[in-house]
């Protein structure tokens, strides 16, 4: 006990001392402390925005639309990578000789090749081999792909969607309270019924509004519609991609992991090769794959911080702008250490609990 006392007094120690050096170092040289830079105006503009802003905003709001990006790629992109990580998973094991050998090349090239590179990579085939926008490629009714990045129709702005998220929150509410008092969550087609309910009442309360906003050509660049620009398309694309060959091995690894008495049974059953997948074989693999694969999740977080190599604003590279701006690197550098330590204990925390409910008892 007595060592470990003088232990965690030497840590704090050595931190108290490298904070007072620090503070002595920046006041000798006239530099700021604090928090208080964030309250004044940026005087830079952000290329991508989720919420208006402009130059004249502060470095705060200008904080919280880099992290907005960074949320948007990494929300998007670990949906895209578990999706596309597990088809891959499954073709490494397929019977079909070409499928099995197409997917094992994909994980060989991609998983041994760096992430900059392929971020490079992608960039450069969006940039420079794409058409401009009048000879804009259409792969499906009003999607036009350029090299100014992907436009898709969406939604007009209307007061119902703002009512649908309300409901959709409240509803989610009342069903964990419910869960709880039972000790129990309510059946997933229940739950269900009551989220999609909800949904529908809200919808049509305000005259079930169905208007989309379509992006037209005007002049040397598409209008309306969403945008999806080309950093964030090549930013998006690398990580999908390389995240998703480790993903593959871990899916082909927990799939190899089921006893094969598991498929034999099954097939003496009669059911069909899907079902047998979708039924016997991957709910038993999920209690294996999932903690690895929860890893795999926290790098694709944490490796959009490359972004700032390809020119997406993300937090990383607007909080490398306002260090720049402010001469304010300690405060900045805790800021991105902080976004990334909050993002992944929370994904780590959401992933944790699943583990534990599909757990065999």
């Amino acid at each position: 006990m007595a060592i470990q006392v003088l232990l965690v007094g030497a840590v704090i120690g050595l931190v108290g001392w490298l904070a007072a050096n620090a503070l002595d170092n920046l006041a000798r040289g006239s530099i700021a402390t604090g928090f208080g830079f964030l309250s004044r105006p940026s005087n830079f503009e952000v290329g991508e925005c989720l919420i208006p802003c402009s130059a004249a905003d502060s470095y705060g709001r200008a904080f919280l639309v880099g992290l907005l990006n960074t949320l948007k790629v990494g929300g998007i992109g670990l949906v895209l990578t578990t999706l596309l990580g597990t088809l891959i998973g499954i073709g490494l094991l397929s019977s079909n000789w070409l499928a099995a050998r197409l997917a094992r090349v994909y994980v060989e090239l991609v998983r041994n090749v760096p992430l900059l590179l392929q971020l490079f990579l992608w960039y450069a085939v969006i940039t420079e081999a794409l058409p401009g926008p009048r000879q804009a490629l259409s792969p499906l009714p009003n999607v036009f792909l350029s090299n100014r990045g992907l436009m898709v129709p969406m939604l007009a702005a209307s007061p119902a969607w703002l009512s649908v998220g309300i409901a959709v929150i409240a509803v989610v509410v009342i069903l964990l309270i419910i869960g709880r008092w039972r000790r129990r969550p309510l059946p997933p087609l229940m739950a269900g019924s009551l989220l999609v309910g909800a949904a529908l009442l809200a919808w049509l309360a305000w005259g079930a509004p169905t208007a989309l906003d379509v992006p037209h050509l005007a002049g040397f660049n598409f209008r309306g519609g969403m945008a999806f620009s080309p950093e964030f398309l090549a930013l998006l694309l690398g990580l999908v991609m390389y995240t998703a060959a480790f993903i593959a091995e871990i899916v082909r690894s927990g799939i190899l992991a089921v006893d094969p008495g598991q498929t034999e049974a099954a097939r003496a059953l009669g059911l069909s090769p899907g079902l047998i997948l979708r039924l016997v074989i991957l709910p038993q693999a999920l209690r294996l794959i999932v903690p690895p694969l929860t890893s795999q999740h926290l790098n694709l977080l944490k490796n959009s911080s490359l972004a700032v190599a390809i020119g997406y604003p993300d937090v990383v590279s607007v909080l490398d702008t306002t260090i720049n701006q402010t001469g304010q690197a300690i405060e900045g550098v805790a800021m991105i250490m902080g976004v990334f330590l909050v993002i992944n204990l929370t994904l780590s925390a959401l992933m944790n609990w699943y583990n534990a409910r599909i757990q065999l008892r």
